[in-house]
């Protein structure tokens, strides 16, 4: 789904770019996802409940567009598949805690078979 039919769908998950205020000291990876069933509900759960212990902003981009990563629609909305390259971005205090334990989430496989 292109970003103008994310917007439609979920207008509360899609994050324009251009929208949300960046902070130059934003902290940016990017993670392969390696599990055979790629993003769905039970990884999206996943994601989700990690970054919601951090109180930084988490964003994910893909695909030309960018949503929030602690809305569980808008990471929904990513159906990711195994191999996809995803851009996980984080700002706040406590950014560097959160992009450690995100990118170990998905290095991981989020507990699955990789």
């Amino acid at each position: 789904m292109g970003s103008s039919g994310l917007q439609a769908a979920w207008p509360s998950a899609y994050v324009s770019p251009h929208s949300r205020p960046v902070s130059s000291a934003m902290i940016e990876r990017n993670v392969v996802v390696r599990n055979k069933a790629g993003i769905h509900t039970r990884q999206a759960t996943m994601v989700v409940r990690t970054a919601s212990k951090f109180d930084s902003e988490f964003f994910i981009r893909t695909d030309g567009y960018e949503i929030n990563g602690k809305s569980i629609i808008g990471v929904m909305t990513l159906a990711a598949e195994q191999g996809a390259t995803l851009t996980l971005m984080f700002d706040g205090s406590d950014e560097d805690a959160a992009a450690e334990a995100m990118t170990e989430l998905f290095n991981s496989g989020f507990g699955e078979p990789i």
